[in-house]
């Protein structure tokens, strides 16, 4: 029988046309002014429930319902990390041209696990970490454009990139290991696998290591808050002598806390000796690498295995775009590959199947969003965005040390600065709820042996000058504030 015809109530294209322009109109809009915006939400959890009906709808509603229900529904809920009245964590990355190629990317909507799958998702992710690549001067190893075995990949996030790295250091040395001693099974040699961190890394390292199955130490950093070569080579040794069988490290390039740096020129020749894998983790900073003035800062990078960071944090790619480079990128595909016969097809070897360099078997076209904004933005501008967050850090330094009531904690790195009321952490604890409380910038804090401190984070692109005085202004009202309730 012919199935009967129904008339299509869902939208078509000259809906969505409308919808879109709309939509694009109320984007701009949003950006443009979000300054005007209070930066933290007063909502309470379960708010939105009671706001919206208890089921979907049994026919289509109208977009402009839609529409008018995102500033009575969304909005109200929404923490604004584009304002420059944002100042918590990183930032995450954000601009048109970003946002225009996630819309290109939503309509083509593929899934490139393998090149047959689509091409150019796959051809234009080659070429695109081969271009960021060369922005950051990274050595030629890693680059698909060489013509040897390394070459870069989009993963989703910062921490499954340091996940994947382990799993292919692991990889790596079970190899390695068996053919020392093939009477030991994979149980024996994976119980006695090591890995080493700073105790400032991201809380993602550790968890790498439990996904991994594996253990990891995490090692003292010394009085600057950087891990230094010495203090691994002593942690491998002893691991040595214990019959243990180091096989990982992560240097992090720009730690969350204070955005430190790791001497990678001191912890990869040390690795690299005893057959250790090195990972540098430079989620956040990294972006500051396209700028040659901040180099120096990846000494030793030549001496990785495998290198991440985040275009969106901080070079204006919107999430999710981590960028990972590997220089022997057998090692994660021999530990991914699992291979059925739906997903052979005849260019098997002839480019990457992306699907093999990463957790998940699915994936986004994430290239086009950098290809837009590497295009649309050129290297210039990039550069000048990372140079003038820099600035803004320096600036709020300058403002917090000429009032003698705060100290910086560490040293002013990137876009970050970190502070504190000279005091005790109680002090401290209270400030930041006062600040948060007035409504008008969100800060979080940290806490570094032992020391409670508050984290200035320079997070939106369209910060000025007077967006940090307005910040600061808000920590000493708040400091003005809470010293004379003490005094009270």
């Amino acid at each position: 029988m012919p199935v009967p015809y129904e008339k299509r109530t869902e939208m078509q294209a000259p809906e969505f046309k409308d919808f879109a322009k709309e939509m694009v109109d109320y984007i701009a809009n949003y950006l443009e002014n979000i300054r005007d915006r209070r930066v933290l939400p007063t909502v309470q959890p379960g708010y939105l429930r009671p706001l919206i009906p208890d089921e979907a709808p049994q026919q289509p509603d109208k977009w402009e319902d839609v529409m008018s229900d995102i500033e009575r529904v969304i909005m109200p809920g929404v923490t604004h990390w584009h304002s420059p009245k944002f100042h918590a964590y990183f930032p995450t990355a954000n601009s048109y041209p970003a946002i225009v190629a996630d819309m290109l990317s939503g309509a083509i909507a593929c899934i490139g696990f393998t090149w047959i799958a689509s091409p150019a998702c796959t051809e234009l992710e080659v070429v695109m970490l081969d271009w960021l690549g060369k922005m950051l001067d990274l050595p030629k190893e890693f680059l698909a454009c060489s013509g040897g075995q390394g070459g870069g990949v989009i993963q989703g996030t910062a921490s499954e990139a340091t996940l994947v790295a382990l799993l292919g250091a692991k990889a790596k040395t079970m190899k390695r290991v068996k053919e020392e001693h093939p009477d030991w099974d994979d149980h024996t040699i994976v119980s006695k696998l090591v890995g080493y961190t700073s105790n400032q890394s991201h809380s993602s390292v550790e968890r790498a290591g439990l996904l991994g199955g594996v253990r990891l130490r995490g090692l003292k950093a010394d009085a600057n808050l950087k891990l230094r070569g010495e203090t691994l080579e002593k942690a491998i040794k002893e691991d040595l002598d214990a019959g243990l069988i180091p096989f990982y490290v992560v240097a992090t390039l720009g730690t969350t806390n204070t955005c430190a740096f790791d001497r990678l020129d001191e912890i990869g020749p040390i690795a690299n000796h005893y057959n250790v894998w090195v990972h540098v983790d430079a989620a956040y900073a990294g972006s500051a690498f396209i700028c040659p003035e901040y180099r120096y800062l990846m000494k030793g990078i030549e001496t990785a295995d495998s290198f991440n960071f985040n275009p969106h944090k901080w070079m204006l790619v919107n999430f999710d775009c981590s960028a990972m480079w590997l220089k022997e990128p057998y090692w994660i595909v021999n530990a991914f590959n699992v291979d059925p016969l739906y997903l052979k097809h005849d260019m098997q070897g002839s480019a990457p199947d992306y699907r093999h360099w990463q957790i998940p078997l699915g994936r986004r076209f994430r290239a086009l969003k950098l290809w837009f904004v590497l295009r649309l933005y050129g290297v210039d501008n990039l550069q000048a965005h990372i140079r003038r967050h820099c600035a803004f850090a320096k600036q709020f330094e300058a403002l917090c040390v000429a009032d003698e009531r705060f100290e910086i904690f560490g040293e002013v790195q990137m876009g970050l600065a970190c502070f504190k009321l000279k005091g005790s952490n109680e002090l401290n604890e209270d400030l930041l709820r006062r600040i948060n409380g007035r409504g008008n910038i969100h800060l979080v804090p940290s806490k570094v042996n032992d020391v409670y401190f508050l984290r200035m984070a320079v997070c939106s692109r369209f910060t000025e000058p007077a967006d940090i005085d307005y910040s600061w202004k808000e920590v000493a009202a708040a400091a003005d504030e809470l010293l004379a309730a003490q005094k009270k």
